[in-house]
C-alpha cells in the first residue's frame, strides 16, 4: 500500500493571515476601549465583533 502524497500549499496565504491578525488586533482594541469606557463586557464584545467584521471587509480591499 502506498502512502498518500503530502500536500505543500499552506492553508492560508500570508495576505490572508495579514488580513485576519491586523483584523483580529483591531477588534481587541476596540473592544478594550469599549469595555474601558461603558464598562459593560456584552457592549465591549459586540463591538469588537464587529470592528472586527468591518476591518476584515476593508482591509481586504486596501491590501493587495
Amino acid at each position: 500500500m502506498t502512502a498518500a502524497p503530502r500536500r505543500t500549499e499552506p492553508l492560508l496565504t500570508q495576505r490572508a493571515v495579514l488580513v485576519l491578525l491586523t483584523a483580529a488586533f483591531f477588534g481587541l482594541v476596540v473592544g478594550g476601549l469599549t469595555y474601558f469606557s461603558a464598562g459593560d463586557v456584552a457592549s465591549a464584545v459586540l463591538a469588537g465583533l464587529a470592528c472586527t467584521g468591518a476591518s476584515t471587509l476593508g482591509l481586504h480591499q486596501l491590501i493587495g
